[in-house]
């Protein structure tokens, strides 16, 4: 048995992946182009893959190949019909990240909520130093007992945010891009309430036909001055142009983004040009990441592989 790993990096190079020895050969390639898979996976029988496009393309010359392991939710790197034709079975992994991305979301928020980039620099900078007095005002914040947080998604990680966020005696309200039907212990509302009613907005949706641009200029338009947009499900729901054009312009007041539409971030991303970390917070897709859900996410798979086989 021949598992092999094409994009190992992804994964990071402090997880342990020995488990995966017990099982048969084991080749690790820390990054593999769409021109070099055909070569790398012509004896694989068992391929972990994150982001590498599985098609007849790539994988047409792999004649052994039973199993594909996708360390990741998404699956739209696969050519499932193409893999149904030639009975090659294919895996993803959901949950696994659930708690880490829940906690990302709410670092991302108090960072911005409470000014901490500018509270930090104050101190370092010197000024506190024989301050007038104790405390320095100068940049508001508010509780969020105070506050209606909506969410835009409400699937595991929407949930486990919802129910944080209620402990913290927030108003929770959500909206279904789909129009599923209403969720039990959850207050759905319409897309303009949302909108207009949310001093917190988090997005943690899926990619699909109904999310993708959500958030343009109208929907900027229809928030509040003061509201916090935080985007931790995937870049294309919002319109970069758009939101920068509002941040700039004070449509609201501040966001936090751990997805962008091109990753890694391009060059023209237009939200590049804005510096201040009390408008506009940017992480590298690190909600994900943290070591447990890493480790979990691949224990998952060495289970998933051990059970096909």
């Amino acid at each position: 048995m021949q598992i092999v790993f094409l994009d190992a990096k992804t994964i990071g190079d402090d997880i342990d992946l020995t488990g995966f020895q017990t099982l048969g050969e084991v080749i690790t390639y820390d990054f593999t182009t769409q021109e070099e898979v055909p070569q790398r996976t012509k004896t694989a029988d068992v391929l972990v893959i994150n982001k590498v496009q599985i098609n007849e393309q790539t994988i047409g010359q792999a004649q052994n190949l039973k199993l594909i392991c996708v360390t990741a939710t998404g699956t739209n790197n696969l050519d499932k019909a193409y893999l149904d034709r030639r009975g090659i079975a294919w895996r993803n992994v959901a949950g696994y990240s659930t708690e880490s991305v829940t906690q990302h979301t709410f670092a991302m928020l108090f960072f911005l909520l409470e000014k901490l980039r500018y509270y930090d620099d104050y101190v370092k900078n010197g000024n506190y130093i024989n301050d007038t007095i104790f405390t320095h005002f100068q940049e508001q914040f508010h509780q969020l007992s105070c506050m209606t947080w909506g969410i835009i998604g409400l699937g595991a990680i929407g949930r486990r945010v919802a129910d944080l966020a209620t402990a913290f005696g927030v108003n929770v309200i959500y909206y279904s891009a789909s129009g599923a039907p209403a969720q039990k212990g959850y207050t759905q509302t319409d897309w303009s309430t949302i909108l207009s009613c949310s001093d917190i907005l988090s997005i943690h949706a899926p990619l699909n036909r109904y999310t993708e641009h959500l958030i343009d200029a109208n929907a900027l338009h229809q928030m509040k001055s003061s509201a916090i947009l935080l985007n931790l499900g995937r870049g294309p729901i919002i319109v970069e142009a758009d939101l920068a054009d509002a941040l700039e312009h004070h449509e609201i007041a501040a966001a936090g983004l751990d997805v962008l539409d091109i990753e890694p971030m391009a060059a023209d991303n237009p939200l590049f040009r804005i510096k201040d970390s009390r408008r506009l917070l940017i992480t590298p897709h690190i909600a994900w990441a943290s070591v447990e859900a890493r480790t979990k996410l691949m224990q998952i798979i060495l289970e998933q592989i051990r059970e096909f086989l």
